[in-house]
């Protein structure tokens, strides 16, 4: 398995999700691990599964969707599980062997708003996690849901918001453009490492698939996609950071378009702008009290009935 991961084939969705998001830091990744178990099984709640029926887990990743439906619901599940990325289709399904399950799942390699392969009308539910945040026609990826289920099929979708991720760097660029003069050098290097994970400008922000939408967006993409009884909630939560040290702090990002701290810095600080952000920032990140805000909305719904 190691060799897989860091060959060359590897793209960002599967260095991300094996490597970056947890900074290849064992404490890291176990934090991140009882995280993300949390929204799935919120997410698999929603999705309501029963034994005999087919789920179609939309860029699947890891396979931690899958894989934890299989638990829940047992030999009787059958999953399909579809990725854009080819490495990350080959992961999950040497993982499937692994765990005893690969005779329980389908692997299909396709982006989210095209699932090229899948029959209409031949799943009963559709999952997503973190998956609809990163396609950039939100509304044709609902319609292919819509499209593969059965009548009176099921979604249950959960999708980080980082619009307000967007909206605080471009609030910090519309200070520093419009009083350089007053603004610290510290702001001027918060922005510089803000805008380089997400976009600071109206222009941008329209343009990118991580914060040109809101929690609102999703159910009125819902509702063109033709689908009914949607339920949303939006879940913010004030939560203790995970990110316990500089150097995961630095390796880390917050998502797969994202680069880490590290190569920011590399890049675009001098060698004193470094030394001062550290000088700055460390504290606050190693900090015991430090703290993050984690938004993520959980969205159920339904196609038709014949």
């Amino acid at each position: 398995m190691a060799t897989e991961e860091k060959s060359p084939a590897a793209d960002l969705w599967s260095r991300w999700l094996l490597h970056v998001r947890d900074a290849d830091d064992p404490q890291l990744k176990q934090a991140v691990r009882a995280v993300v178990e949390r929204y799935i099984d919120r997410l698999l709640d929603g999705a309501q599964l029963s034994p005999g029926e087919t789920l179609a887990d939309i860029g699947s990743g890891e396979g931690a969707v899958a894989f934890r439906a299989i638990e829940r619901v047992g030999p009787a599940l059958r999953v399909v599980l579809t990725d854009v990325s080819e490495p990350m289709v080959r992961h999950a399904e040497a993982q499937a062997v692994e765990r005893g399950v690969r005779g329980q799942c389908a692997f299909v390699r396709c982006a989210a708003d095209r699932l090229e392969g899948m029959s209409d009308a031949s799943v009963d539910v559709v999952t997503t996690r973190s998956v609809l945040a990163y396609v950039l026609d939100k509304t044709a990826a609902l319609r292919e849901f819509h499209r593969i289920l059965k009548p009176g099929g099921r979604i249950s979708l959960a999708e980080p918001v980082m619009q307000d991720d967007a909206l605080a760097a471009r609030a910090m660029k519309a200070v520093i453009d419009s009083k350089p003069a007053a603004v610290s050098p510290l702001i001027v290097l918060l922005h510089r490492w803000k805008a380089a994970q997400y976009p600071d400008t109206e222009e941008k922000i329209r343009v990118s698939p991580i914060a040109n939408y809101s929690e609102r967006d999703l159910v009125r993409f819902a509702q063109s996609a033709g689908l009914l009884d949607i339920h949303l909630e939006l879940h913010i939560d004030v939560v203790p950071s995970v990110v316990r040290t500089w150097e995961a702090f630095l390796k880390s990002s917050p998502h797969p378009l994202a680069p880490p701290l590290s190569a920011i810095m590399a890049e675009q600080f001098t060698a004193e702008e470094r030394e001062f952000f550290e000088r700055s920032m460390r504290p606050v990140v190693e900090d015991p009290k430090a703290v993050s805000t984690d938004r993520m909305l959980y969205m159920t719904a339904r196609k038709p009935p014949a």
